[in-house]
């Protein structure tokens, strides 16, 4: 087997998965993009086996420490297992997040489940190689009644693979429903926004939620609506929600009157709103797009987060309640919050933290791996002046 001779005090030696480029000592075997590769010491000592791209910065992500290839019998074991170990949380396996790549043992691999519908996305090449394999073990396990691939990631490029979205099992399914948290949404999971709803959030719905009984809540960058939709069903006394997407608005609107509440969603650049904003409220939410992709723009990144948490901040009642997100690995969990310490100093506000947020559990972290925890928020409270 082909296979790459990796460079002392790599990261792989200290449990991470990935070997990039500059970290390669040797390429043996002219390994073609796509291949399984056999990784190794400088010593010559194995330390398993890698899907191989050059064309990625990440040219190796090892998958397993023994020597094994990527046949249907691997993706029967390994989406077996990761579906075992949802079901043994006990989260409802019917609307969840069934792989999650590197914390699933399958790099690059996304599957996830809307009832009889799955949407699949591969984000390394040889994912991508192998889709009627992952198919194939798909349509043993699940037995679902389609299956839609959704390469529509922005990351797609750096492997070399076309974007596209196509059916690869079943017939287009058209508008779907789901529950979470009592609410019903109404989903389009071939032409819609990402690849339905934003599962790693649903924890956090709830979790927000539990604090807008009879409080006016706003809502920025709502998406769908779903802290917004889950902060009406729990009793606020008015929910505002606001997204610079006409489609996100169309969709939290049709959501609300589905679900028989009442929100005002008003379509504006959030930063504008903020800005211009003339009231009060009981509890804003901040759940934004990711602010960077890269280590490059993560200055620009937090500037950006702490001119929300400015005005957001200012925009509270005392013992008002702000809870914001980051969904960027990239800006850890300590400079996410060191930004709100220093927006709430500017603001003149003194905030004390009451909760604290990650990707629910269908999303699995490994500790070893920093890039499988990338979701983080925090819930503060503004206390009188002392």
């Amino acid at each position: 087997m082909a296979g790459l001779v990796i460079a002392p005090r790599a990261r792989i030696f200290h449990g991470h998965e990935w070997v990039y480029a500059s970290e390669v000592r040797k390429t043996f075997g002219d390994p073609a993009p796509g291949d399984v590769v056999t990784l190794k010491d400088f010593r010559d000592r194995p330390l398993g086996c890698a899907i191989y791209n050059p064309q990625s910065q990440i040219v190796a992500r090892r998958f397993s420490r023994r020597r094994q290839d990527l046949d249907l019998d691997f993706f029967l074991r390994r989406i077996g297992q990761a579906i075992e170990h949802r079901e043994g949380l006990g989260i409802d396996t019917g609307l969840c997040r069934l792989v999650w790549s590197e914390s699933d043992g399958i790099p690059g691999l996304i599957v996830d489940r809307y009832g009889p519908q799955l949407v699949v996305q591969t984000l390394t090449l040889a994912m991508f190689q192998r889709l009627d394999l992952i198919r194939q073990a798909l349509l043993e396990l699940v037995k679902p009644d389609g299956i839609i691939l959704r390469n529509d990631a922005p990351i797609l490029k750096a492997e070399g693979i076309e974007a596209e979205t196509r059916m690869l099992e079943g017939d287009p399914p058209g508008s779907l429903t789901a529950e979470a948290n009592g609410v019903e949404f109404e989903l389009d999971l071939l032409d819609g926004q990402k690849t339905g709803l934003y599962l790693d959030q649903l924890g956090s719905h709830a979790e927000v939620a539990r604090l807008a009984k009879g409080r006016r809540v706003l809502d920025c960058f709502t998406n769908q609506g779903g802290f917004a939709l889950a902060c009406a069903r729990a009793g606020a006394a008015s929910v505002t929600a606001v997204d610079i997407s006409t489609d996100a608005c169309e969709a939290t609107r049709r959501n609300a009157e589905r679900n028989g509440l009442e929100i005002e969603v008003i379509e504006r650049n959030v930063f504008d709103f903020l800005k211009k904003a003339d009231q009060s409220w009981d509890l804003i939410i901040l759940d934004p797009p990711s602010f960077t992709r890269n280590k490059k723009t993560l200055n620009d990144a937090m500037r950006g987060y702490k001119e929300i948490h400015l005005r957001a901040l200012k925009l509270l009642e005392k013992r008002g309640h702000l809870s914001t997100f980051c969904c960027s690995h990239h800006a850890g969990r300590e400079l996410f919050l060191s930004n709100l310490v220093d927006a709430s100093v500017d603001a003149k506000r003194t905030i004390r933290l009451v909760g604290e947020h990650s990707q629910r559990a269908d999303h699995p972290v490994l500790p070893a791996l920093p890039e499988t925890h990338y979701l983080k928020g925090f819930t503060v409270e503004v206390i009188p002046s002392r």
